[in-house]
């Protein structure tokens, strides 16, 4: 299977939706397309350093569509938008952006199916200039497709388990290849059917390969038993213990495989807030869990910590949608009854307030190497009527678990160890008030840092961004913004940028 056009995502989730059964008929769709229209310019269009900047004017038209379906059987989301950027003095380009899943249940309690096609522009490397929008227009971006195909059997089998056999594709490409790799997997699990106030238990086997055009085939198998015990309707302790075959060659004097176990307890005070807590030791050493939430009724505060080996091309095909996006969701249902509405909203705030990207700090920089990555976040947002607030922070340490030369179509010789060893850290944050009825100002920052301990590299971005918008028809909105990017390294390459931009956007 290939995927060299947006047009295969699409085609996968439409081809779900006729294998569904008839009475998906009866689902709600909604469709809203849309258009979006910006002048900008730029003072620093190629983030070049001080003394090689050149300006540029740039014409943005990005059509868009949004749907979501919803049914007995059958739920689907999909937001697409077609970006065509004319520059003054740039070659034109074309870029395209999807973000869609889809759920189906094709025979009742037997059969089901997942899948999730994604597109979009990501940073090739955290050293050096970040792009961030696709404005300006750097040399350290390409577009990221990925496409998951997910059916399964799940079945209850009544007093004993729930049985579960999942098979899932997954495929990521990238702009010139950078990045080509296909996985397929294999999960077969029972879950136990007990009373929810005694012991339970789950029993899993997970089987996968990797391919990787640069690499031979990585096969990695999992065992894992798990049991859960409720010590109240509020507090329950669980453990679990197996053993795991990563499959990648490590470095010389490390491990891939061996047996693992962990223990923890989770304590839920109440219907909106909870903590989970973990420690436990893998073949890499010990390891610790945290997962932390609360809400109320106009704010929402998260906060997680994990250590797990991961790779850039597992990174990008489990992208999901943000916490943020999902605390905004839960605090914007009652303001905005309607789901796709809520959800265009959620999706125009969030690209406004992440001013280094959604990403930024937390989402592993091409490599095809595998990581130990520990990753702390927390975040915070304050959603009223008239003013939203939101601050996420990030950081995260990640050590090369494989060589670095295989690295060597990415990075030049003398910076192959440069992700060996690596912190990185981010901050976003975004306000939104709503001074009236049609008008309302925005203004975000985002500051973003990496460091390299294998050479002693360290880069910082900065991202500024201040507008004001104003709806002039209930489907017609007109915004004016400022923006400011800032780029320093101990290695040379700094720069700075300005830009200002006037959008319009359409809703039909």
């Amino acid at each position: 299977m290939t995927m060299r056009h947006p047009a295969a995502g699409l085609c996968t989730l439409l081809v779900m939706t006729s294998m569904a059964p008839a009475r998906t008929s009866a689902a709600d769709w909604t469709v809203n397309p849309a258009l979006r229209l910006r002048e900008s310019y730029s003072d620093n269009i190629l983030l070049a350093a001080p003394g090689q900047t050149r300006s540029d004017l740039i014409t943005e038209i990005a059509p868009s569509i949004a749907l979501i379906g919803s049914g007995p059987r059958l739920r689907i989301h999909l937001d697409y938008t077609l970006q065509k950027l004319f520059y003054r003095h740039q070659a034109d380009t074309t870029n395209h952006q999807l973000a869609a899943d889809a759920a189906a249940e094709l025979l009742e309690d037997w059969l089901f199916a997942d899948a999730r096609a994604h597109i979009a522009q990501h940073n090739i490397s955290a050293f050096g200039g970040q792009t961030v929008d696709n404005l300006p227009q750097g040399d350290n971006s390409t577009t990221v497709r990925t496409l998951t195909l997910s059916p399964y059997l799940r079945h209850r089998l009544r007093g004993l388990a729930t049985a579960e056999l999942r098979y899932t594709h997954d495929q990521l490409k990238s702009g010139n290849d950078l990045l080509s790799v296909r996985s397929d997997a294999l999960l077969f699990q029972l879950d136990g059917d007990t009373d929810p106030r005694s012991l339970g238990w789950n029993a899993r086997y997970d089987r996968k390969r990797t391919e990787d055009g640069l690499l031979a085939p990585v096969d990695m198998r999992k065992t894992t038993l798990s049991l859960r015990y409720p010590l109240s309707s509020k507090l329950n302790l669980f453990g679990s213990g197996g053993h795991e075959d990563e499959g990648y060659a490590a470095n010389a004097g490390a491990a891939s495989q061996g047996r693992f176990w962990s223990l923890g307890a989770g304590w839920y005070p109440s219907a909106r807030s909870s903590l989970v807590a973990s420690t436990g030791k893998r073949f890499f050493g010990n390891t610790y869990t945290l997962d932390a939430s609360h809400r109320s009724r106009y704010t929402s505060w998260a906060l997680s910590y994990s250590e797990d080996i991961t790779s850039s091309p597992a990174q990008f095909s489990r992208l999901s949608p943000s916490q943020t996006a999902s605390m905004l969701d839960q605090l914007w249902s009652g303001l905005l009854p309607d789901a796709l509405q809520r959800r265009q909203r959620i999706i125009a705030f969030l690209r406004y307030s992440q001013a280094l990207g959604p990403d930024a700090g937390a989402v592993n920089y091409f490599s095809h190497r595998y990581f130990l990555q520990k990753q702390f976040k927390l975040s915070m947002l304050r959603a009223t009527g008239r003013s939203t607030f939101v601050l996420a922070f990030n950081a995260t340490d990640r050590n090369a678990q494989t060589s670095s030369g295989i690295d060597s179509a990415l990075l030049p010789p003398s910076e192959l160890a440069l992700q060996d060893r690596t912190r990185q850290t981010g901050i976003n944050s975004g306000w939104s008030w709503r001074m009236s009825p049609r008008n309302n100002v925005n203004a975000s920052a985002g500051y973003g840092t990496i460091a390299s301990a294998s050479n002693g590299r360290k880069d910082a971005n900065l991202a500024l961004n201040v507008g004001l918008s104003r709806t002039l028809q209930p489907k017609v909105t007109a915004a004016v913004d400022l923006r400011h990017l800032r780029h320093t390294s101990n290695r040379g390459g700094d720069y700075r940028e300005n830009g200002v931009s006037a959008t319009l956007t359409i809703l039909f």
